[in-house]
């Protein structure tokens, strides 16, 4: 018996549980959509949960040629701030999961 009057095949049956708990969590995060905007709505993406960029929308008001820079840098934003809602999404379902607890090679 280990402490807490558990012996080892309750600690494996928690341990696959946890385990198929995760691997459903992080396909429904992989489904999942999330989106952000630049420049007051001027540039839009939407990325799922395995980070990849599903959608671009631009206005036309945003592009201006003699001011590429400016579009470029709408873009660059709009991805960097969707790319962190992924990854706080990831990070939040993973920690409910977990308890919080850090486990190396997981996430």
């Amino acid at each position: 018996m280990l402490p807490g009057g558990k012996n080892m095949k309750d600690l494996m049956k928690q341990a696959q549980k946890m385990q198929a708990d995760m691997m459903k969590q992080q396909e429904e995060l992989e489904n999942q959509i999330f989106s952000a905007s630049a420049g007051g709505g001027m540039v839009k993406v939407e990325m799922n949960g395995r980070h990849e960029v599903t959608s671009i929308k631009i206005e036309p008001q945003a592009v201006d040629p003699d001011d590429v820079e400016m579009l470029e840098d709408l873009i660059l934003a709009a991805l960097q701030e969707v790319g962190n809602k992924v990854s706080e999404a990831s990070n939040d379902a993973m920690g409910k999961l977990t308890g919080g607890m850090k486990i190396p090679g997981l996430f």
